[in-house]
């Protein structure tokens, strides 16, 4: 098939955070995908730092204690996960390296092959375990597609950081663990169509869904085209959610 008539069927998991309840989170992951409501998906994105919990009921979010290599347990098993159920399949790791500790995003097949390694270039400020991610914004292309990548807090400096791999990609990878101010309001209405009309990029965002504790900003996960429309976004409420849409992808997205 031309990629001017590519389709991309993608889903962006919203899960509420288990703090540390990886097992738990991972056999809930296993659940959604094994459903019928997912069945046939061809790229599922998970919430930033979702397998660990972003932060504890108490307040703490050092996440060091939950850090492993990249070719540790997390990763094996979100690499059978996407080998089982033949879909791409991104998700977090709290990664050790060399002494530091990264937010990381790892991209698998649906072979199981890792094809992307992302560190969140930007911590936010109550990460003060994680250090500046030093790999770059990747390019990597997928089922036909080229996508791309960015974590959270990063989008406040994504256009100056990475404004050429936005252009050159097709899609944005958004995992998050998103906090408004209180009063704000929901500051990804404004952020993402915004981007996406800018750089005319489609985007998933998978968010954390309302948890413990409980913070302005969580659910609302949602997929957007590259005019910055939404074309699906999670119901509120508590609970799972998979938001999945359809994108197509022109062979010449810079044309009119």
């Amino acid at each position: 098939m031309p990629l001017s008539d590519r389709l991309l069927d993608v889903v962006a998991l919203e899960l509420p955070q288990r703090f540390g309840d990886q097992q738990g989170v991972l056999a809930e992951i296993d659940r959604l995908l094994a459903s019928s409501a997912l069945a046939g998906a061809e790229l599922v994105l998970l919430p930033e730092l979702i397998l660990t919990g972003y932060v504890s009921p108490r307040g703490d979010s050092d996440l060091r204690r939950f850090a492993e290599p990249i070719d540790g347990e997390s990763a094996a098993r979100l690499a059978e996960l996407a080998r089982r159920y033949g879909i791409a399949l991104a998700g977090p790791l709290v990664e050790a390296s060399g002494g530091r500790f990264y937010n990381s995003l790892l991209v698998f097949d649906g072979d199981g092959r890792r094809v992307c390694h992302y560190r969140k270039r930007h911590p936010w400020f109550p990460e003060r375990w994680a250090a500046p991610g030093d790999l770059g914004t990747p390019i990597v292309e997928l089922r036909g597609i080229k996508l791309t990548v960015a974590i959270c807090f990063d989008v406040h400096f994504l256009s100056e950081d990475a404004g050429d791999a936005l252009d050159e990609a097709d899609l944005l990878l958004f995992p998050t663990a998103w906090v408004d101010s209180p009063g704000e309001g929901d500051m990804r209405a404004d952020l993402l169509p915004a981007l996406a009309r800018r750089h005319r990029i489609s985007i998933v965002n998978a968010n954390w869904g309302p948890s413990r504790p409980a913070l302005e900003g969580q659910g609302g996960s949602r997929i957007l085209d590259a005019q910055g429309r939404s074309v699906a976004a999670a119901p509120p409420g508590p609970g799972s959610s998979a938001v999945r849409a359809t994108l197509r992808f022109a062979r010449d997205r810079r044309g009119t």
